[in-house]
């Protein structure tokens, strides 16, 4: 069975891509820092007959990522696919936000990722295979000084998919963004929608591989 690895687990994109990625017969890990509410979300997807497992995990910390997914990869083998869904969405402009925040707001909505994506793409060269998925934003193209730390973290995001692209795709390794340029909520349309394009990214052929995906409502 190939694993599926969720890291920044929300009721909105994080459970909806889960559970697109679980009805396709994936074993799914899901986490986030707050475990009581990922283990919400793990019973519904329990409820599908699903095979779930929860971790926590403090994106925001790259040691606790790395150490997360050496644990997944101990217990189940390869990850197979990786779905980075972690950001502080914080609505504060360059002179609202308290100094002490952008960086870790930053470390999360950026620093985490790479972190993952670090932390997978040894084990997945070895295999010439496997997915690092990411969650953008269209913030990321068109910056809004009132959510800054996210604008930035989302830009990072996409600077990030693009960047590794090309040379990931050389050993074997499809890494892609969906930039949303939505409002979404749990149990949504927009949420299964998204989720939809993860799952068209990750199941392209490999001469049709694509960098980025844009979901608009």
């Amino acid at each position: 069975m190939k694993t599926f690895l969720s890291i920044g687990t929300g009721p909105g994109i994080g459970f909806a891509t889960a559970e697109r990625f679980a009805r396709e017969g994936f074993r799914v890990v899901i986490c986030a820092r707050d475990s009581e509410k990922t283990l919400e979300l793990a019973e519904r997807l329990k409820g599908q007959n699903h095979e779930v497992h929860v971790r926590q995990v403090d994106a925001s910390n790259a040691t606790e990522v790395l150490s997360l997914t050496a644990q997944v990869e101990s217990q189940f083998g390869a990850v197979d696919v990786v779905h980075y869904n972690a950001a502080v969405i914080r609505q504060a402009s360059l002179t609202d936000q308290p100094i002490d925040t952008f960086n870790s707001d930053l470390a999360v909505n950026i620093g985490g990722a790479l972190a993952a994506a670090q932390a997978v793409y040894g084990p997945m060269k070895a295999r010439g295979a496997g997915s690092i998925l990411l969650t953008g934003g269209f913030f990321g193209i068109s910056p809004n000084p009132d959510y800054l730390s996210l604008s930035l973290g989302k830009a990072g995001i996409r600077a990030l998919a693009l960047g590794l692209f090309e040379p990931a795709k050389a050993d074997g390794i499809h890494v892609a963004t969906v930039t949303v340029a939505a409002y979404v909520k749990p149990n949504s349309t927009e949420a299964i929608g998204i989720a939809e394009a993860f799952w068209k990214l990750h199941s392209q052929p490999v001469g049709s591989w694509e960098a980025e995906s844009t979901y608009s409502s």
